[in-house]
């Protein structure tokens, strides 16, 4: 492609309406959400990162409770839902009615669904269809974007 038609291929590309985002009820600035959050779940819930397998304490986490968005505090799993999937990361096979919301996330991997949180957008996760019934789904979720509280 010639210099001159890549850019305009880039300013029509510029030009064009953008993609209607998202909006969320919990919305902070950048700078607000730096100091809300640690680093780590900053650059999960934010960045949409993930955190290494097998560093999360909440992988151990067996009481009975609710976790929790990390940066808004909206429930999000009932301990109830949480299983051992060997992978590394919490994992769920159902969050609670009207907590998530997923969108395509193609890349590398292949496709995948991420999970975000449906209040403020907070990254946790990724959804797969490999978990244990009831509903055949794993949620496997960054344990920096959750917090748990028993009961």
């Amino acid at each position: 492609m010639h210099r001159r038609s890549f850019l305009m291929s880039v300013a029509a590309l510029a030009l064009a309406s953008p993609l209607r985002a998202e909006t969320f009820e919990v919305t902070l600035t950048e700078a607000e959400w730096r100091a809300k959050l640690t680093d780590m779940q900053y650059r999960v819930l934010r960045q949409a990162e993930t955190e290494r397998a097998g560093t999360s304490p909440l992988n151990d986490e067996h009481r009975k409770g609710t976790f929790f968005c990390a940066g808004c505090d909206l429930p999000l799993f009932s301990s109830g839902t949480k299983f051992d999937s060997g992978t590394g990361w919490p994992s769920f096979f159902e969050p609670l009615p009207n907590a998530t919301g997923t969108k395509a996330d193609p890349g590398v991997f292949g496709d995948r669904t991420e999970v975000h949180c449906r209040r403020c957008g907070g990254h946790l996760g990724h959804v797969f269809s490999d978990g244990p019934q009831p509903t055949g789904l794993r949620y496997c979720m960054n344990g920096a974007a959750l917090k748990f509280r028993a009961t």
